[in-house]
């Protein structure tokens, strides 16, 4: 005769650990509309210009609607999927919105822009620089960063960090058809950074590399101090590739 504490039930057995989430199982965002704010400066043109080139619907932001209709235009227009609105309206038509103008606007520009950016999954790219004769340096917000910034002033937002590193020259060249570089990802929700990330991954010789919270963005968005350096004594368009990932 067995008692009832003799054997186990199978409610009484340990629960399985569910398996870790594959860093590389990322979502489908082929589907999804990307703004960018700044989108007639020379890295949102060149954002833009390959986003829509990796088949993702773009429109292109800027104070004035002619303005950045003329560079959709230019970049492409209608056969490769751009688009031309004023900030507003392209903030409130698109799924993603890439924040991409100088560190002087930025501040100003997310204020006048908090209604149609609430609910929005929002990307920061700013890099908050000073220069001298000595070169480039980093500038520290009040906040910490660009992107604390704009999660302070958007707190109805998804604000993200990424897309920092990369050379403007290389994204608008048509003659060059990857962009051999990673992307570092910041943000507090990691569905977020997934989206992210697998928005990056859309442009040929990319990848996203999620990177942290967005009280690490400090240090990703002055590393751009250090790549300009690097590209004035080479001659180059320097990236960043992060190893054994």
């Amino acid at each position: 005769m067995t008692t009832p504490d003799a054997t186990n039930s199978a409610s009484d057995a340990p629960a399985k650990k569910a398996p870790a989430k594959d860093p590389w199982d990322l979502p489908d965002v082929s589907g999804l509309t990307v703004g960018v704010l700044g989108g007639t400066g020379d890295q949102g043109r060149g954002l833009a210009y390959r986003l829509a080139k990796a088949g993702q619907k773009v429109i292109i932001g800027s104070r004035a609607a002619e303005r950045a209709q003329t560079a959709a235009r230019e970049l492409g227009g209608a056969e490769l999927g751009i688009e031309g609105a004023d900030n507003a309206e392209c903030s409130r038509r698109s799924d993603i919105v890439i924040v991409a103008v100088p560190w002087d606007g930025h501040a100003k520009t997310l204020e006048g822009l908090r209604e149609e950016l609430t609910g929005k999954l929002v990307v920061d790219c700013v890099n908050p620089l000073g220069f001298d004769k000595k070169g480039a340096y980093a500038l520290e917000p009040a906040e910490g960063s660009a992107a604390q910034q704009a999660a302070a002033l958007l707190p109805e937002s998804r604000v993200t960090a990424a897309f920092h590193h990369l050379s403007a020259v290389l994204l608008q060249d048509p003659d060059i058809d990857e962009i051999d570089t990673d992307v570092m990802v910041l943000g507090e929700s990691r569905a977020d950074t997934d989206v992210v990330q697998a928005l990056a991954a859309r442009i040929p010789g990319m990848r996203g590399i999620y990177a942290g919270r967005l009280r690490g963005a400090h240090q990703v968005e002055s590393l751009v101090a250090n790549l300009i350096s690097v590209n004035r004594r080479y001659k180059a368009h320097a990236g960043l590739r992060v190893t054994d990932v």
